[in-house]
C-alpha cells in the first residue's frame, strides 16, 4: 500500500503548538515532551504564528477602533469598515493589517464566489488569517500582471497559495505589471488568454487590494518596476500613490502618464462595481492615496489601521 509523505519538522511544529495552545503546557512542559530546548520550543512558536499553522483571533474589539469604523462608515458611505491598533513598530503594518484583512475574507467567502486579489505585503499578510476549507466552485483571479522573476508577492505566487487554501481554481493574467510600451500592451490585451481572465476579473464578488505610496521605499520601487526619473515625473504629474499599479492624483484620478499607458491589469474604477471591494492599507506614507482610493468611491470597505484611520478622517 502507498504510504502519504509527511513533514516531520511540520508535524514536531504542529505537536508544539497544540500542546501549547490547545492543551495549556508551559514552554518547559513541552520542551521536555518533546526533547527539544525552551527556546527552541519559542522559535517553533513563533514559526507556526508566522506561517499561519496558528491563528490567533482578538473576539473583544477596541471601544476607540470601533468609533472609528463606524464614522470611517458614515463619511464615506462604505459598506463596512475595520481597524485595528497601529503596531508600535510601523514596518508591522502590512502584516497586522493583512491579518485583519485575512480574517476578514475567510469570514465571508462562500461556495461558488469569485475573488480578485493583488499583490504586495499586505496581501502576503492576509494569507496567515485565512482559514484552509474546501469551497466547491470558488475561483481566485489575478486582479494585475506579475513579476518576471520570483518573489513571495508577486501576484502569481498570492493567488496561487490564496486558491490552494481553499481548493480553488486560479486564473492568472500571464503578463508583466508594466509593458515595455502602450502599443506592447494593445499587442496583450487582444490576446483571448489575457481578455478571458480581464472578463473574469470584471464578473468578481469580492476584491482585495492594497495601494502603494510613490515614496522610494513603495514596494514598486523596491521592486525596481520604476526608475527614480518615472517616479519623479508621475508626483509631477500629480500622483500621490497607485492603486493596481495605476497612478492616482489627491482626488482618485488617472494622471496623465505614460505609465498609466502601460499596465496590465483592471482599472482602479472597474472595483466600484464589485459587491464587496475591499482596500487593505496602511501607513503614513500611504495616507494621501488611501484618502483618494477611498474618496474616488472605488472600494466599499477599509482595512486600515488606528493612526491611519484618523488622518483618513481629518479634513484635507
Amino acid at each position: 500500500m502507498e504510504t502519504v509523505p509527511f513533514d516531520t519538522a511540520e508535524q514536531q511544529r504542529t505537536r508544539i503548538a497544540w500542546l501549547y495552545y490547545v492543551e495549556g503546557l508551559t514552554q518547559s512542559e513541552i520542551a521536555d515532551r518533546v526533547g527539544l530546548s525552551r527556546v527552541r520550543v519559542n522559535r517553533e512558536l513563533a514559526i507556526c504564528r508566522e506561517r499561519g499553522i496558528v491563528q490567533i483571533r482578538i473576539n473583544a474589539k477596541l471601544a476607540p477602533c470601533v468609533s472609528l469604523e463606524r464614522r470611517l462608515v458614515e463619511r464615506f458611505g462604505l459598506k463596512d469598515a475595520v481597524v485595528v491598533p497601529t503596531p508600535e513598530d510601523v514596518a508591522q503594518l502590512p502584516s497586522v493589517i493583512g491579518m485583519a484583512a485575512g480574517q476578514y475574507v475567510s469570514d465571508r467567502l462562500a461556495a461558488g464566489m469569485s475573488i480578485g486579489v493583488a499583490w504586495g505585503r499586505t496581501m502576503l499578510g492576509s494569507l496567515k488569517a485565512i482559514e484552509r476549507r474546501s469551497l466547491d466552485g470558488l475561483s481566485v483571479v489575478s486582479l494585475i500582471g506579475g513579476l518576471t522573476r520570483a518573489s513571495a508577492i508577486n501576484t502569481y505566487e498570492t493567488a496561487s497559495r490564496f486558491a490552494d487554501l481553499f481548493g480553488a481554481d486560479c486564473y492568472y493574467l500571464a503578463a508583466p505589471t508594466f509593458t515595455s510600451s502602450a502599443e506592447s500592451r494593445i499587442i496583450f490585451i487582444e490576446q483571448a488568454a489575457i481578455g478571458d481572465v480581464l472578463e473574469r476579473a470584471r464578473q468578481i464578488d469580492m476584491a482585495l487590494v492594497s495601494v502603494g505610496s510613490i515614496s522610494p521605499h513603495s514596494t514598486i520601487r523596491r521592486l525596481e518596476l520604476l526608475t527614480e526619473e518615472e517616479s519623479e515625473s508621475l508626483i509631477a504629474a500629480g500622483a500621490v500613490g497607485d492603486c493596481l499599479a495605476h497612478f492616482l492624483d489627491k482626488e482618485g484620478r488617472l494622471v496623465e502618464h505614460p505609465i498609466n499607458q502601460r499596465v496590465i491589469g483592471l482599472a482602479p474604477h472597474e472595483l466600484a462595481g464589485v459587491p464587496t471591494s475591499i482596500l487593505a492599507s496602511g501607513g503614513p506614507a500611504k495616507a494621501a492615496i488611501i484618502k483618494a482610493v477611498v474618496k474616488a468611491g472605488y472600494m466599499n470597505v477599509v482595512i486600515t489601521d488606528e493612526v491611519s484611520a484618523q488622518r483618513l478622517l481629518a479634513d484635507d
